[in-house]
């Protein structure tokens, strides 16, 4: 739906007030979290858009969801906060953040762990999940943000 709400992606966990430029709990760029109650809801929706979209991609880099209607229906039983407009993948990672520590048999919850990764806990895997986010967004921020002379015509 077009002209869904977009909540702040906001988890109370913000670094840019000691200077980062990247927040280590959204993931929003420092101008984004400042500015973010003035943004038209297309705005925010280009923000949201970005960081699930990362989100995604970290998830699905470690995990593959394997049956979408039991994911959809633990998040409802486990009363797992999530966005539905977002992808799979993120739904995974609220259910992660949720409770990575209660969950002993991922296909049970319609998700598997990319073989190089299940010697890892879930916890463990939710942690490297969260840090490959915030270092592709920073990554982002530092090419696209902080190097505006990269687009200046000559």
């Amino acid at each position: 739906m077009l002209d869904r709400p977009v909540k702040t992606p906001c988890i109370g966990v913000c670094s840019t007030g000691i200077g980062d430029s990247v927040c280590r709990g959204c993931k929003r760029f420092a101008h984004e979290v400042i500015d973010w109650n003035s943004y038209s809801p297309q705005q925010k929706r280009v923000v949201d858009g970005r960081l699930s979209g990362f989100l995604s991609q970290c998830v699905s880099n470690k995990l593959l969801v394997t049956d979408v209607s039991l994911l959809k229906w633990q998040l409802s039983v486990q009363q797992i906060s999530h966005t539905t407009a977002h992808d799979e993948y993120c739904w995974v990672y609220s259910l992660l953040k949720a409770g990575a520590g209660q969950i002993d048999d991922a296909s049970s919850f319609g998700f598997e762990v990319h073989h190089e990764y299940r010697e890892l806990s879930l916890k463990a895997l939710r942690e490297l999940i969260d840090q490959e986010f915030f270092i592709l967004s920073q990554a982002h921020y530092d090419r696209y943000i902080s190097a505006p002379d990269l687009f200046v015509a000559e």
